[in-house]
């Protein structure tokens, strides 16, 4: 019997970008370097190592995410526990947009993610940190 799924990306989606404030290219280069944002990069190490990571962003692979930022976590990482805005992005914006639903609804907070993800970044020419 094939699964009925009830409530498909497109939604999940749609209801993410609701809640959550996706900033531009442009106001994204602006942070870069500044003390009161932290840039978390949530995709797949194979893909940071492919074609490398905003300069100085964090990388923490979206499935660990939710165990990274409980502080009650054996996994919790204390890059998580600050005083800060956090910048997510992946890809293409979809992963970021669900992963900052998701760490709001855990009580993170301010949480944005980057319009367009990593893949605009490298479209518009923006600096590249290459990831061994």
């Amino acid at each position: 019997m094939p699964q009925t799924i009830t409530k498909g990306i497109k939604t999940l989606l749609a209801e993410a970008n609701e809640t959550v404030t996706a900033i531009t290219l442009d106001d994204a280069a602006k942070l870069l370097g500044s003390d009161d944002h932290v840039f978390v990069d949530l995709r797949d190490i194979r893909e940071l190592k492919r074609a490398g990571k905003i300069p100085g962003a964090f990388s923490c692979p979206r499935g660990m995410l939710e165990f990274w930022i409980d502080p009650e976590s054996p996994y919790h990482k204390d890059i998580f526990n600050q005083d800060k805005t956090y910048v997510f992005y992946c890809a293409s914006a979809w992963r970021s947009a669900l992963s900052a639903k998701t760490a709001k609804e855990m009580g993170l907070n301010p949480v944005v993610h980057i319009e367009g993800g990593f893949s605009a970044w490298l479209k518009a020419d923006a600096p590249v940190e290459k990831v061994d």
